[in-house]
């Protein structure tokens, strides 16, 4: 038959202490993978604010306390995680926090992001660099996009409170708020 050493006496407790630490863990509610989210949407996406004022937690639930707030509708964000009817989202600057489902619009917005040193985005008349200029924006600019092709988002853009609204075509890798490669309409 088999003995342990002397020390024996310490193992059971300490095992026992470390099962219930692991069961207890384990009953944690846990992010759901993006595999298996609630939506059933895939993951990273981007969304929008639907309202204002959001408030932003620093976790999945009311109990968690309020991270930042959100003053204005409309501002893109990425879902990356989800967790029941909360969804942890990342803004432009890269913070992260939670926010309830209802307060998220599938609209598609993003944010004029020049990838040259000069800070512009140049808004085309078509889907070409070659095409006329419609509009030059400067970067953190707001834009509502209506369609991308991989390479191109149509879009929109205008000055609070104007009617006049720019309308054209930035290339794609100068917008926050679509994935590289993203083809939709």
């Amino acid at each position: 038959m088999f003995r342990l050493p002397a020390f024996s006496g310490l193992v059971r407790p300490f095992f026992l202490v470390l099962l219930a630490l692991v069961m207890a863990f384990a009953a944690m509610p846990q992010p759901i993978s993006a595999q298996d989210n609630p939506s059933g949407l895939k993951l990273p996406r981007f969304a929008s604010t639907r309202s204002s004022p959001i408030n932003v937690r620093v976790g999945p639930g009311t109990r968690y306390e309020i991270a930042w707030n959100f003053l204005v509708p409309g501002v893109p964000v990425e879902i990356i995680q989800e967790f029941d009817t909360w969804r942890k989202i990342r803004d432009f600057e890269g913070d992260e926090g939670w926010v309830h489902q209802s307060l998220l619009a599938g609209n598609r917005v993003g944010y004029a992001a020049p990838v040259m040193a000069n800070g512009e985005v140049q808004m085309h008349a078509n889907p070409s660099i070659d095409a006329p200029l419609r509009a030059r924006l400067a970067g953190g600019v707001r834009v509502s996009i209506s369609a991308c092709n991989g390479d191109w988002c149509q879009v929109s853009a205008g000055q609070p409170g104007e009617r006049a609204t720019y309308s054209g075509w930035v290339r794609q890798e100068e917008i926050w708020g679509v994935y590289p490669d993203e083809d939709f309409d």
